[in-house]
Order: C-alpha cells, then sequence, then structure tokens
C-alpha cells in the first residue's frame, strides 16, 4: 500500500491557504432560504458537500454563483458564492438528494419560517429513529408549526407564521441547534432555547444571521433567545432600520421613513443623496 514518509529534523516555515469549515458552510448555505436577498459567503470550501448542498439549494430555486479563480489561487483556497433565494419555486426536498446528506434535511426550518410549508424527505426513508432529526421536528413544533410524517417525508405548516416559543433540547443537538435558531428568527415573538449547542458553527451562524437583521443573544451557550424579526436582509439593506430605531429611541415618537420603494414598501432604502427623511407620526 501507498504511505508518506516523514524525515524530520528541519524547522517548518512557510505560508499556507486555510479554507472555511464545512460545519460552519452547510448551515449558512441554509440560511439563506431565510431572505429574498443575495448572500455572499467567503472562503467556502471545495467540498463535495457544498457541491451537492448547491444542487439542493438548486431544486429549490435558489440561484448559487461561484466564483470564479483568481490570480494566485489554488486548489485548496476557498471559493466565493452569491447564494439568491429570492424566488423559492419549490418546498419539498425529495429523498434522492437529502438522502445523500442528513445536513440536507436542516432546510425543512427556513423554509416553514418563510414560506410557512416545507415538505422534506426524512434521511433515512420511511424511518423515523434512523436518523435523528426528531429534536428538530419537536423544536418545530414549540415554534408553533404542524407536522405530520407520510410516506417517508416530513410535512411542516404554519400558515400564519411561526411563533416565538421555548425550546427544550433533553440533550445536546447541533442538528437542532441550527435550525431551531434559523426558524425562530422569523417567528413572532420571542424564543429560548435550552440546552443548546455551544459548538463554534452555532456562533458563526448566529453571527451571521444578526449580520442579516436577526435578533439572537447567548450563542456559544447553553441558553440562546431569539427575537423573531418580519423579515431578514443583508447588512446594508438594516442600516435605514438601525437609523430609525435610532431616532425613535431619541425623540420617543414612533416615524416613518419615508424614502421606501413604491413597489415594496416593507424595504427600506436611503434617499437619493445618501441622507433619510424621517416623519414623526402624529
Amino acid at each position: 500500500m501507498d504511505r508518506i514518509s516523514i524525515v524530520g529534523g528541519r524547522p517548518l516555515h512557510g505560508t499556507i491557504p486555510i479554507s472555511g469549515a464545512k460545519n460552519a458552510t452547510l448551515p449558512l448555505m441554509i440560511a439563506s432560504l431565510l431572505t429574498p436577498d443575495t448572500l455572499i459567503l467567503d472562503n467556502v470550501p471545495r467540498l463535495a458537500d457544498v457541491s451537492l448542498l448547491q444542487r439542493i439549494l438548486n431544486n429549490h430555486g435558489v440561484d448559487v454563483m461561484v466564483g470564479g479563480k483568481r490570480p494566485g489561487d489554488t486548489a485548496y483556497q476557498g471559493q466565493t458564492l452569491h447564494i439568491s433565494a429570492q424566488n423559492i419555486v419549490d418546498t419539498t426536498a425529495p429523498y434522492e438528494l437529502v438522502s445523500k446528506m442528513r445536513a440536507s434535511f436542516w432546510v425543512i426550518a427556513p423554509l416553514v419560517a418563510r414560506l410557512g410549508e416545507a415538505k422534506v424527505s426524512l434521511p433515512g426513508g420511511c424511518a423515523i429513529g434512523t436518523r435523528p432529526v426528531d429534536l428538530l421536528i419537536q423544536a418545530l413544533q414549540d415554534l408553533g408549526a404542524e407536522v405530520e410524517v407520510d410516506a417517508g417525508y416530513v410535512i411542516a405548516r404554519a400558515k400564519n407564521g411561526l411563533r416565538g416559543g421555548e425550546v427544550v433540547f433533553p440533550k445536546v443537538t447541533v442538528g437542532g441547534t441550527h435550525p431551531a435558531m434559523m426558524a425562530a428568527s422569523l417567528a413572532h415573538g420571542t424564543s429560548v432555547i435550552e440546552n443548546a449547542a455551544r459548538e463554534p458553527e452555532i456562533v458563526d451562524v448566529a453571527d451571521c444571521l444578526n449580520k442579516m437583521g436577526a435578533r439572537i443573544s447567548g450563542a456559544g451557550t447553553s441558553r440562546i433567545v431569539i427575537d423573531g424579526v418580519p423579515r431578514l436582509a443583508p447588512e446594508e439593506r438594516n442600516e435605514a432600520r438601525r437609523f430609525l430605531a435610532l431616532v425613535e429611541a431619541l425623540y420617543e415618537h414612533r416615524v416613518h421613513l419615508i424614502c421606501a420603494a413604491a413597489d415594496q414598501p416593507d424595504r427600506l432604502y436611503p434617499a437619493g443623496d445618501g441622507a433619510l427623511e424621517f416623519r414623526r407620526i402624529a
């Protein structure tokens, strides 16, 4: 058989590129389903699981653009993904795709949170016990989703949106904490996750969601608190909302931004000269 022989005795020096962690990349890609705006991920590892998840997201109507090679790039360096879930055309994740990667089952959380419904194959087929997804299903139910299992598929519905609730995991689960955070980010009200996983990738996902406008605190501890918001968007789109909150806090009056796009009044934009115009509500 082949072997690698290493002869020591010489000092090591030099620089090597380190791509991002797969355990953070996969849930971050899935989190793109929470927003119609483009999510940009840098330093994404070039792995088969990443390519497979791209196919799964494509199946939902998500556009994934992979940045081209740049001067000096090597096969070991990370890549840049531009992920746009503006038009989700299918909320079903079929068995032939989900069966190849367990983490792909997590798409059920952002789909039901944003669109009110999702139908995702059990990773192990019809037997729910063959893959540990029961804690994730329980978390969705704790957040108000109606969940049923039919012919090997988990069908989750929340016609009026998810609602804040308390999720208490009987054991620590990364696969439950990730999607629970995603779902709670768009739920009505405040959610608390007890006995949450504390891995570094949990913090990575929470940080990304917060940059998109979520309100998550406690990531990295066993207790995570999420105040749901009606919509997530990239960080630059939330600048107007931060100004709005500041004005309200300073003047103790509710105000409206009057520079919203006419066809999308829920999306706030700066005025043409970069200034924001506020109007006091009587």
